[in-house]
């Protein structure tokens, strides 16, 4: 059988530069127009490929393993791990996924791994692979909350210092942002780029790092036929600000009444929020003063399409060769690719979508076995701080953080099924859940609950359907950590 040897074999030399993907809305299996492309429907080889991989066994798991000094080796199987711990040569250190550490030397060949990263604004995809076999599998949801949360905590701070320091003289200059300062809430996901690779290579011995990166043309998503001069010099050309433009271009006519209403006075109104769709064209509309009320006080619904925006375009327009460069000076061996090679490749090998397999695709991955053992992880906030909740600021939030030993987010056994704390209750009941946010209980009893794991910023489970750890050995299990030591 003829496996592909490059990862670009069947590209042809017709095929045109399309955008790459960064999230699933990014990169539908209907955009792909490409002359020539071939596919296991008109290529033999690629064909033969796709068939192998519906007929492999999907039941590889692996153990991953770290010698004395805590440094990573290559994984072992189950049942080797079973016959380590019971003969007492080695010890659980972490219980999703599943780590155990050797208590003697031991030799420490270790074989090349490539991991591949399918990076993302909302969702990451980890693959990592040798030369015969996949040995982790990996799907991230990063947070999405940055930007309001920093935004409430921009608006407390301004109200106090107006009540406490009223009398403080303004200041404008006390503040110079430093070189290759990025706003908040794209720092913090690219950080999470890093601190989730990071993870990785704790419990693997990466080779190299294989990451998609993409550049997008904003300009050439919203108008596909700009060019030339009107490219140059965009829409907004010879107005003297945004709202000059919104009210040119809406003709200076209330978008709602069409001047029905005789009032004269027009208002630029924001069809989503200010903190979250911006001041960008797209989110402003023209309204005369009477409709902009009845909008502001709830009275009126406007029926107008409700702007997208381009945050995971920009997100991975502004960090796609930061996060490459931040790893290559890490020391490690970095190499990138793009969204459309990813995309051809991942359909001649007769691949569904999704975010794990295209990082196993990113990898180099071929005719590699593949792990069927999937990871789901959820970054969530490390904890809420607020003393007081609502619009009435008076009553106060008295919610303790440990309830009855458990607190939100704790990992937990009930009727032998793994979920985590959404809800909890003083009474001793906890509304429980799986990571996509299927609903296990919504009112489970303290008494029937196991805690498995304590909260963190990063929960993890198994993609797709309810599994349990592997129990290696009776009575041997990875301890929970104390909730003080968080």
């Amino acid at each position: 059988m003829q496996q592909l040897k490059g990862r670009n074999t069947y590209t042809p030399t017709d095929i045109p530069h399309v955008s790459g993907n960064c999230d699933l809305s990014l990169n539908r299996e209907e955009t792909l127009s490409v002359i020539g492309l071939k596919t296991p429907f008109n290529n033999s080889d690629a064909a033969l490929i796709a068939k192998e991989h519906a007929k492999q066994n999907t039941s590889v798991s692996a153990v991953y393993v770290l010698n004395m000094r805590g440094q990573p080796l290559m994984p072992t199987t189950p049942r080797k791990a079973k016959q380590l711990l019971n003969e007492d040569k080695a010890k659980v250190i972490k219980r999703t996924p599943f780590t155990i550490q050797l208590k003697y030397a031991t030799g420490e060949t270790k074989q090349e791994i490539t991991l591949g990263v399918d990076s993302g604004f909302e969702n990451i995809g980890f693959s990592a692979i040798t030369a015969k076999k996949e040995v982790y599998s990996a799907e991230v949801k990063l947070r999405t909350d940055m930007v309001k949360l920093n935004s409430e905590r921009r608006q407390y701070r301004r109200a106090r210092r107006n009540r406490k320091t009223w009398y403080r003289q303004p200041r404008f200059d006390n503040k110079k942002k430093p070189d290759g300062w990025l706003a908040p809430s794209i720092q913090h996901k690219l950080d999470s780029h890093i601190k989730l690779i990071e993870k990785v290579k704790a419990i693997l011995p990466i080779t190299k790092i294989e990451i998609e990166v993409a550049a997008f043309d904003i300009q050439k998503i919203k108008n596909p036929e700009i060019s030339g001069i009107k490219y140059q010099n965009g829409v907004q050309k010879d107005s003297w600000n945004t709202r000059e433009y919104v009210l040119y271009r809406d003709n200076h006519t209330c978008q709602h009444c069409k001047g029905k209403s005789r009032n004269p006075i027009l208002q630029v109104h924001h069809i989503v929020s200010r903190q979250i769709g911006g001041d960008a064209p797209d989110n402003l509309l023209t309204l005369c003063e009477t409709c902009h009320d009845k909008v502001s006080k709830g009275k009126l619904i406007l029926d107008v399409k409700i702007p997208t925006g381009f945050k995971p375009e920009t997100f991975m327009s502004i960090v796609r060769w930061k996060l490459v460069n931040l790893l290559r000076g890490a020391g490690n061996i970095v190499n990138h690719t793009y969204g459309y090679i990813t995309k051809f490749n991942r359909i001649a090998l007769g691949l569904e979508k999704s975010h794990s397999i295209d990082a196993f695709v990113i990898a180099g991955g071929t005719m590699q076995e593949r792990n069927s053992i999937s990871f789901l992880i959820k970054q969530v906030r490390k904890c809420n701080r607020k003393l007081f909740k609502g619009d009435r600021s008076h009553i106060k939030n008295t919610a303790t953080r440990i309830i009855h030993g458990f607190q939100r987010y704790d990992k937990v056994l009930w009727n032998k099924i793994e979920g985590f704390v959404f809800g909890r209750r003083k009474t001793g009941y906890f509304e429980l859940r799986k990571l996509d946010g299927t609903k296990i209980h919504a009112s489970a009893k303290i008494k029937d609950l196991t805690l498995l794991e304590t909260a963190n910023t990063l929960l993890i489970s198994y993609l797709g359907g309810v599994r349990s750890s592997p129990d290696y050995k009776s009575g041997v299990s990875a301890t929970p950590t104390p909730h003080g030591d968080l």
